[in-house]
């Protein structure tokens, strides 16, 4: 009786040490498999969590070697070619692009380029240095008060197409430099020395002056 009663008590403790052990291992399985279902969730939203920040270099000041692609309008994203650019203006607007990384570095105002295609014939010597085929790029904003240069149009003061700004109406004659011509702007704008490859244009050097508004607005 004795026997039979520590038999049962005994296959009933198996019974429950068997039981705890299923539990336990569950319980270890389900902590495995939801550490595995966190970690993959991780890595599939880590892409999202980045994705609005800018890429690395997209703010740096054009680099020599970049390729100069539009900023704007149906051919956004493309290369600036020399065909691309009809005699006499008006200018385009471009961005300078990592061709290493293919990193457009638009994510400042301040790189936004104005490129131009004159009479090599109409530059000083200083301008034609600085150009290609007659092509030239200056900074895109205004050394008055940082708006956009945006308008070509006839000066204010004489008989030829201007650089225009706008806001204050700041003229700039990129004949010679982009130096000032009208308006309240203290400086010329800064100017981007280029290059030509395979037709498409480049950056041959730093910025040649300040880059930006001498006063904020």
């Amino acid at each position: 009786m004795s026997r039979a009663s520590f038999n049962t008590s005994s296959s009933s403790s198996d019974n429950t040490a068997e039981s705890e052990a299923d539990a336990c291992t569950e319980q270890t399985r389900r902590a495995l498999l939801m550490s595995a279902l966190a970690t993959t969730a991780c890595l599939a939203c880590s892409p999202q969590v980045h994705a609005g920040e800018d890429a690395p270099g997209s703010d740096e000041r054009p680099q020599k070697g970049d390729l100069l692609v539009f900023s704007e309008g149906d051919q956004e994203g493309q290369p600036v070619t020399a065909a691309a650019l009809s005699a006499g203006g008006p200018p385009v607007h471009a961005w300078p692009k990592d061709p290493k990384t293919s990193v457009v570095r638009s994510a400042s105002r301040l790189n936004e380029i104005l490129i131009i295609r004159l009479d090599p014939a109409e530059l000083d010597e200083q301008t034609k240095a600085r150009a290609v085929d007659g092509i030239l790029a200056y900074s895109a904003i205004c050394s008055h008060a940082g708006c956009p240069v945006t308008a070509w149009v006839k000066s204010d003061v004489g008989d030829k197409e201007v650089l225009k700004c706008m806001c204050h109406n700041s003229e700039y004659d990129p004949r010679a430099g982009a130096q000032v011509v009208f308006g309240p702007a203290p400086r010329r704008l800064a100017a981007l020395p280029l290059a030509l490859a395979d037709g498409s244009l480049s950056v041959a050097g730093n910025f040649i002056g300040k880059v930006g508004g001498a006063q904020p607005g």
